[in-house]
């Protein structure tokens, strides 16, 4: 087993924790300018449907529950799972949709970048609210 001293132990924390990169806070401003490329499909507005439904008042909200829109059946079983869209679910769904939803319709690669996800849930966090 290995013993560390209290100042090795501290060394090696904060060896960790400069390791691995925090993500900040979300920024709402970059989070729009990165919306653009859902806006392809998506739109903000109540109700108006697109390629995809409307994100309004998404944060918050239960997958794949959005009125008049055919959402897959692999959408509509993660919402009746008692899924909800909050920062976790959509970083994970921004991340890579298909390893959410295996049988989603959304044909979106994903954004690799945590810094860019978080901007995004941020910018939808304060539509919802």
């Amino acid at each position: 087993m290995l013993r560390l001293s209290p100042a090795g132990l501290s060394v090696v924390l904060l060896a960790l924790a400069l390791s691995s990169p925090a993500v900040a806070a979300g920024d709402p401003a970059n989070g729009q300018k990165l919306f653009k490329k859902c806006a392809a499909c998506h739109s903000l507005e109540e109700g108006k449907k697109m390629i995809g439904p409307s994100l309004y008042k998404v944060f918050g909200a239960t997958p794949g529950q959005v009125a008049k829109f055919r959402y897959s059946k692999g959408m509509v079983e993660y919402g009746k799972s008692g899924a909800v869209w909050d920062e976790a679910s959509l970083d994970a769904w921004l991340t890579k949709p298909r390893d959410v939803v295996k049988r989603t319709k959304m044909a979106f690669p994903g954004l690799k970048n945590a810094q860019d996800r978080a901007d995004v849930i941020a910018y939808l966090k304060s539509l919802s609210e």
